[in-house]
């Protein structure tokens, strides 16, 4: 054997929990390391000049053409070299990997990508734990993060089905759940607080402002400033549904940044998110003008966005719904 005592120590060490990704396939939960972590610790252990990766065959076993919508499944086979002290081991596997989306040579390039990339990671599995061979086990204990991390605040990466799988989007998580309610008991302790003290002082005309104490409700100012809501769960919710161009799991939460006025540091309201997968998150902030992307898709993201802010949010609609019917019938009269 060829590996230094230093590489054989880092061959030997079990994966860290905290790198290991869960997703839903046909039913059943499947636990999984990213192409881009994979990679990585092949560099570390391995060396930047000390391995190399080739792909030995692809072929697209599956093409089809649905109104516009286009899917491609490939499978791939590759070869990982590993040269240590003289000695050069080769090691082989094999992947398969799917895309689906509007156009079909984005579709076909997504498919081919996933597909090697899930190939190399099986390769480079049979060099042990720290490349998640446990994880390939049909017994394998379910390593999962911390149940207290939302989802959306941990920015779960995804598999790699999609393109650049190596470079994870940044999530500017610090907006999310910044803003708290108080608790109902202090609340009730302040509004009585509030009692006793209105007896002996007059009253003062209040400002205009949320639930929050402290904070001015802008929307309500004489010069509005449109609301940004903050919703933790209904982003968990749109982190749960299917990519709006793909369909694929699980998916990032997107903010239409066209649907509200820009703000310096500040994203649109939640109310305007929609679903999408990993790399299709990254092509929309690589594209730069995002209403000409979401034109190119043929889609159109705000009703999806109404839509799932209604399904977590049925009594707004209800009496939304109960408003609009109510102004005809006063105007009639």
């Amino acid at each position: 054997m060829g590996f230094s005592a230093k590489q054989v120590q880092a061959l030997r060490r079990g994966l860290n929990s905290r790198n290991v990704r869960t997703r839903e396939a046909n039913g059943r939960e499947l636990s999984y390391i990213e192409g881009w972590y994979a990679i990585a610790e092949a560099n570390r252990i391995f060396g930047f000049d000390g391995w190399n990766r080739e792909t030995v065959d692809s072929r697209c076993v599956l093409a089809r053409e649905n109104r516009g919508s286009f899917l491609a499944i490939y499978i791939a086979k590759v070869r990982i070299t590993v040269h240590a002290d003289g000695t050069t081991l080769v090691r082989e596997g094999h992947g398969s990997g799917e895309g689906r989306g509007g156009s079909p040579g984005e579709v076909h390039d997504i498919a081919l990508k996933a597909a090697e990339t899930d190939a190399t990671k099986r390769a480079l599995a049979t060099f042990s734990r720290p490349f998640g061979l446990e994880l390939y086990r049909k017994s394998q204990p379910v390593h999962k993060q911390s149940s207290s991390q939302p989802t959306v605040d941990s920015a779960p990466i995804r598999s790699g089905f999609h393109p650049d799988d190596t470079t994870p989007i940044p999530r500017p998580s610090r907006y999310y759940g910044r803003r708290q309610s108080p608790p109902i008991t202090e609340h009730l302790r302040n509004s009585s607080t509030q009692e006793q003290r209105s007896i002996a002082a007059p009253p003062i005309a209040p400002a205009t402002a949320d639930a929050s104490p402290g904070k001015i409700d802008k929307s309500a100012l004489s010069l509005a400033e449109p609301k940004r809501r903050r919703d933790k769960i209904h982003l968990r919710f749109i982190a749960s549904q299917p990519c709006l161009v793909c369909g694929r799991h699980p998916s990032d939460p997107h903010h239409l940044r066209f649907a509200q006025p820009r703000a310096l540091g500040v994203k649109v309201s939640d109310e305007f998110t929609v679903p999408l997968c990993r790399g299709h998150h990254r092509q929309l902030h690589q594209a730069g003008n995002e209403t000409d992307w979401w034109k190119a898709l043929n889609i159109d993201a705000l009703p999806f966005a109404r839509q799932f802010w209604e399904q977590t949010h049925p009594n707004e609609a209800q009496l939304e719904t109960a408003v609009a019917i109510s102004e005809p019938s006063k105007s009639g009269d």
